[in-house]
């Protein structure tokens, strides 16, 4: 009992550090990684050089989300400063004026999961829009926070899913590794209805049963579409990553069609203003879309064909040796991961877009101020899972002189839940989201913890995707209920404080979808068992 009361104590004091004290996640996370680290050399006979490969380890491992994180933040400077994101959100404000709900699916769900697919943010964004759209404080703080929850997974261009193959490949070992089609065919076990139920989440939010029944059919539409994209999406390796891609552009399209054969309009230029309508014309939309497109353009490049996706992710894995305390590899896939290409579609769309030297330095000042607390705070939760999977390893014999703290966690979760586990594990999911801020950030704290516990449980490989996917898909929807994600919609609009009357509501449907994803854990477990 002592060591499970250590090992919980590091998540206590990030919590407190979160809830009682309102520190932001970076500032908890350092906070958190001391208190562990003292744990795991005090009462885990865990060397300091355990301690301290794991940190670098944690840090090297978290690349595939901070790095991502790094360089979506410098194109969002990029477009910010040349008004190339101006021109954007222009447009959007045009789009479906006649049909709230159709307009709701389009702007949340469609633009805000390609958005937040291709590294941009929709809870900065957004809300701006919704509230020039005559939408109300709460409802354009609300909707941008829960749109692309069903479809976390495949935020940053895939990068929680990639974080769970690697997670679930270091845990089964060499011989036994996942594909990504694995994990997302996996993963789509969930979409079909998730997404479903959030589309009728918004539409409770700004109209009640009302809304609901103004706009069930859109909903059930946009459900639908992104049901066959992501099955579709999910069985082949080379597109798992794309899928929040497509789907967004798949909800666009659908929509669209939809309005067309209802006899509304799909762009409605009345409410731009007069200021609005010039910048229309003298920055061309598709040179404003020039890094996005030339993303997606070289995301496509690089996965469609076979030849090619195999030579950067399974050939030119780039492995780091020597540097874990158990001495795997950590494959960086440097070529492959997303962080390098965003950064490449950056400079060359300079090619079209023309930018000054002052919207360059801007550019560039703006990164600086911005990215480096969010990187760290992507990273620094990696390293705090990475010091309690290898809290108690001991170098010098190979192997593990105590339990380390992940196991003792899965020891006791396995005796007091036992078959109960599944109907549990997405709400540890929406803590480790609520805790670390992310979904590839819950996997990386979780995933480890949630396998072994599986593997004790005498589960077989699909039984234990499912779970972890379940805790994934938790960790996701913690979206909607994370302090600084709301703060953020808050900010953006400049209602800081309102966010406060968002989170009850929000909180309300976070359990309800969370509990929604438990049931489903258990019914696919009882298919497949």
């Amino acid at each position: 009992m002592s060591s499970l009361l250590l090992t919980l104590m590091p998540i206590a004091v990030i919590i407190a550090m979160l809830v009682i004290w309102k520190k932001p996640a970076d500032i908890s996370g350092v906070v958190g990684w001391m208190v562990v680290s003292l744990i795991a050399f005090l009462f885990f006979q865990t060397s300091l050089e355990v301690i301290f490969r794991s940190t670098v380890t944690g840090l090297v491992r978290s690349f595939t989300v901070s790095l991502v994180v790094a360089a979506s933040l410098l194109q969002m400077a990029y477009m910010e400063k040349t008004g190339a994101l101006k021109r954007i959100i222009v447009f959007i404000k045009t789009i479906a004026a006649e049909n709230k709900a159709v307009q709701i699916m389009i702007i949340n769900i469609g633009f805000g999961t390609l958005m937040v697919s291709v590294g941009a943010t929709p809870v900065s964004l957004l809300p701006p829009i919704m509230l020039a759209l005559g939408y109300s404080t709460y409802v354009s703080i609300a909707l941008p926070c829960i749109g692309y929850d069903a479809l976390c997974t495949y935020a940053l261009l895939g990068a929680p899913i990639v974080v769970f193959v690697d997670v679930a490949n270091s845990f089964l070992g060499k011989g036994h590794e996942i594909t990504l089609s694995q994990a997302g065919s996996v993963f789509f076990m969930f979409l079909p209805i998730i997404s479903t139920l959030i589309g009728f989440c918004m539409l409770w939010i700004i109209g009640r049963w009302q809304g609901i029944k103004e706009g069930w059919l859109p909903v059930l539409i946009t459900g639908a579409a992104i049901t066959g994209v992501s099955y579709f999406t999910n069985k082949v390796d080379r597109l798992v990553v794309l899928t929040g891609i497509m789907c967004g552009a798949a909800v666009i399209i659908v929509m669209a069609l939809y309005l067309l054969s209802t006899g509304k309009k799909i762009i409605d230029k009345r409410r731009l203003s007069r200021e609005e309508l010039a910048y229309e014309n003298t920055f061309p939309l598709w040179k404003a879309l020039t890094p996005w497109g030339l993303l997606i353009i070289l995301i496509l490049a690089l996965n469609l064909p076979t030849d090619m996706f195999n030579l950067l992710y399974r050939k030119l894995t780039l492995p780091i040796a020597g540097l874990s305390a158990d001495g795997k590899p950590i494959m960086t896939r440097a070529l492959w991961n997303a962080y390098t290409w965003i950064f490449v579609s950056t400079f060359l769309s300079m090619l079209f877009i023309k930018p000054t030297k002052s919207q360059l330095k801007e550019t560039f000042s703006l990164w600086w101020k911005r990215a480096p607390r969010p990187v760290f705070a992507a990273a620094i939760f990696f390293v705090i899972g990475e010091i309690m999977n290898m809290s108690g390893y001991d170098m010098a014999s190979n192997k593990y002189a105590v339990e380390s703290m992940v196991q003792v966690l899965a020891n006791f979760s396995s005796q007091v839940l036992n078959n109960a586990y599944g109907s549990v594990v997405a709400f540890i999911g929406l803590l480790g989201g609520f805790i670390t801020g992310s979904e590839a950030s819950t996997i990386a704290m979780f995933a480890t913890y949630t396998l072994k516990t599986s593997k004790i449980l005498d589960m077989g490989l699909l039984e234990m995707l499912i779970i972890t996917a379940g805790l994934a898909f938790g960790g996701g929807l913690a979206s909607v209920v994370s302090p600084a994600k709301l703060q953020n919609a808050a900010a953006a609009i400049d209602k800081l404080g309102e966010e406060t009357k968002v989170i009850r509501i929000a909180f309300v449907f976070a359990l309800l979808l969370t509990a929604v994803t438990s049931a489903l854990v258990m019914i696919l477990l009882g298919v497949y068992v």
